[in-house]
């Protein structure tokens, strides 16, 4: 009877007929279910081995019917997404476009992918010592009175007020030499105006090896100013304190949008602080468990919304986190050419 279920069954093409023919073996009144009916009238020395041999039979013949339901099912989920598909309309326009923090911060990261840096990220709820006492600002340090904290629970828990706080927690549990680059946000107790704000978006990056100096990162500074805004891109380091190293640098970038001639985004001066920047400070190592006598590097904070403002000619950081979008998606033409 195997054989005969098997040579219908490959006959079949749908569930209909399937479900005929599990009827005219399996069901109430099929063949394999009156064998079993018929067992009773045997004689007792019969019975036993006349059971086992029909409950295998109905067992074999089951795993017959259910494996070609299975093969139906697969053939009917696949002809109706193939269905759909070729429904769909995929010559329609496409609505939206990447936000231009999200843009920027793969431009960045592209860059430095193609430098040997890895991209990491680390925790915007932060405790006091990774923000502040792993960077060489300890609490009676005059540099805290310089920005304002907004914090959780004080004096230990708080809102990072700065991406160095990734730069701590990487000395602390990777060991050198490490190129590593970390976007993220950070918050501060800003009064928001059409240049500051709250929240601020960051680009930090890290540098630990054997030997390192300014040369290395004002090249590195130099490269990434060619790749964002073009050669015609005007830059200036000037000497700046920064508790985390030592020494320190600013990073400017002439106004885009006045070209140096003084307007209310530059607050008149021409020219943008896009960052800071300078060599790892000896104590900074050593509070990671890194010997500084053994290895040195070079740190910087990037202020990333103005490197967005000066990508895509935004001028007033509101638009940034509004509602109401103040830019366009970006042409691909660079403003500063």
């Amino acid at each position: 009877m195997i054989a005969e279920i098997k040579k219908e069954l490959e006959k079949i093409k749908n569930k209909d007929e399937l479900g005929s023919l599990w009827r005219k073996y399996l069901g109430s009144k099929g063949k394999i279910k009156l064998m079993l009916k018929e067992i009773g009238s045997l004689a007792k020395e019969k019975r036993k081995e006349r059971a086992l041999e029909a409950q295998a039979l109905k067992k074999q013949a089951e795993d017959l019917f259910l494996a070609v339901e299975k093969k139906l099912n697969k053939e009917t989920g696949d002809k109706f997404l193939k269905d759909q598909a070729q429904r769909l309309d995929f010559s329609r326009p496409k609505i939206g476009h990447l936000h231009p923090i999200t843009q920027t911060v793969r431009e960045l990261n592209d860059f430095f992918e193609k430098m040997g840096y890895s991209v990491m990220d680390g925790p915007e709820i932060e405790t006091d010592q990774y923000c502040f006492e792993r960077m060489n600002v300890p609490r009676d340090h005059p540099a805290r009175n310089m920005q304002d904290t907004i914090y959780i629970k004080e004096p230990d828990y708080l809102l990072r007020t700065q991406t160095s706080s990734i730069e701590a927690r990487l000395l602390e549990n990777y060991k050198p030499p490490f190129k590593v680059v970390a976007p993220g946000k950070s918050y501060r107790n800003e009064k928001v105006n059409p240049s500051n704000h709250f929240v601020l978006h960051q680009y930090q990056g890290v540098v630990v090896m054997r030997r390192v100096s300014l040369k290395d990162l004002f090249g590195t500074f130099s490269a990434l100013f060619r790749k964002m805004y073009g050669p015609r891109a005007k830059v200036r380091y000037r000497n700046k304190y920064y508790p985390e190293v030592e020494p320190g640098a600013g990073l400017d970038m002439q106004c885009f949008n006045c070209k140096g001639k003084g307007c209310r985004i530059c607050k008149g001066i021409g020219w943008i602080e896009m960052g800071g920047s300078g060599i790892i400070h000896p104590r900074v190592l050593k509070d990671g468990g890194i010997n500084p006598e053994k290895w040195m590097g070079f740190a910087f904070g990037l202020g990333l919304d103005r490197w967005v403002m000066a990508r895509y000619g935004i001028k007033d950081i509101r638009t940034l986190l509004g509602g109401a979008l103040g830019y366009k998606p970006f042409s691909g033409e660079n403003i500063l050419n």
